[in-house]
């Protein structure tokens, strides 16, 4: 199976007197969200037991992930890694500048295990280049590839800050970070 993506050429401006130049910019071709009793269900086929007992294990152990996660801890999550809470925050110089509003944002932080990292570098990417006038053009394809750690080093003035782990920067949920319309903003957080 390979993750599909498309390339899709687009007029660029930095600022408002710029006349820009077109660029190609990679999205996901195909990127759904898959419905939690389609989840259920699957689950419980593989598994052997019925829906209802497999959707009540769900259940709980979202309520427990939740739970353990609120109070500081990183949560493993079974096959796929663990899941913990995070801060980003400025930094202050003196102790009396210390406060709550130092917080820029708080995170959910997600860290994969090895073997989902191994899989993901292994799966093939399927490129599909489309011009501007929407005319398919080119079609690339990657069989395997480095995989970004999350935790591997920060940027910018802003750090991470959490009870459990070092710092860290976090990008954009879709694993594709946008080419900027604005130079000051490379590395836009983005929701899943």
């Amino acid at each position: 199976m390979a993750l599909k993506v498309k390339a899709v050429e687009r007029l660029l401006k930095f600022d408002k007197n710029d006349p820009g130049s077109y660029r190609y910019v990679l999205k996901p071709e195909l990127y759904t969200s898959l419905d939690q009793k389609k989840v259920i269900r699957e689950a419980a086929l593989r598994s052997g037991v019925s829906q209802g007992v497999m959707k009540a294990c769900w259940d709980a152990a979202g309520e427990v992930i939740k739970a353990w996660a609120t109070e500081g801890h990183a949560v493993a999550l079974p096959g796929l890694g663990s899941m913990r809470f995070g801060l980003r925050s400025k930094s202050v110089e003196k102790v009396e500048d210390v406060k709550t509003g130092l917080i820029t944002s708080r995170r959910i932080i997600f860290t994969s295990s090895v073997d989902l990292k191994d899989e993901l570098a292994t799966t093939g990417i399927l490129i599909t280049c489309y011009d501007r006038t929407g005319k398919e053009v080119k079609r690339v394809t990657s069989t395997s590839g480095e995989v970004e750690d999350p935790d591997s080093g920060g940027s910018g003035t802003d750090s991470e800050t959490d009870p459990s782990a070092g710092s860290g920067t976090v990008h954009n949920g879709s694993g594709i970070i946008p080419t900027p319309s604005d130079p000051e903003d490379d590395y836009p957080e983005g929701g899943n």
